[in-house]
């Protein structure tokens, strides 16, 4: 009896430890669950994120896209800019050497032009002071004639 008494004891002692075991179980299931539960929100938090973050890494794929093709554009549109503006720069070059050259012609001709003038002046100066001569001379003859035939008649 005493040995009964002894393992009914334990028996209750066991069945105590037993119960307060399953007591922290359920509390220890409880607990599990509720981690199940944040880790499952987690991982639908992490999924949403990661889609998100997907969405914009091909949002930035894109702007980076739309951008190199703009800075492309640009420098396609300076590029052909410098071109006009290189072509506009040679004809304005080409221009004013064949402006420098005229002008130099027409300073030339100028200049020729210039020298036959005055070269003719001289020589009508030179003519007309013949002339002069010529006419005094013949004035002077015309003035001897005259005394002459004033003393003669």
């Amino acid at each position: 009896q005493e040995e009964k008494k002894q393992l009914t004891l334990k028996v209750e002692e066991l069945e105590r430890k037993l119960e307060t075991t399953s007591a922290q179980n359920i509390e220890f299931l409880q607990v599990i669950a509720k981690r199940e539960e944040s880790i499952h929100q987690c991982q639908l938090r992490l999924e949403e994120k990661t889609r998100e973050c997907s969405s914009l890494a091909r949002q930035l794929e894109m702007a980076i896209e739309d951008a190199k093709r703009q800075v492309e554009q640009t420098r396609e549109r300076a590029a052909s800019r410098e071109r006009v503006a290189q072509s506009k720069m040679l004809d304005l070059e080409t221009q004013l050497s064949r402006n420098k050259t005229e002008l130099n012609q027409l300073r030339r001709s100028k200049d020729d032009a210039e020298r036959r003038y005055e070269s003719r002046l001289q020589d009508l100066k030179d003519r007309l002071e013949q002339s002069e001569s010529t006419n005094r001379s013949m004035q002077n003859y015309v003035q001897f004639l005259k005394s002459s035939y004033a003393n003669v008649f």
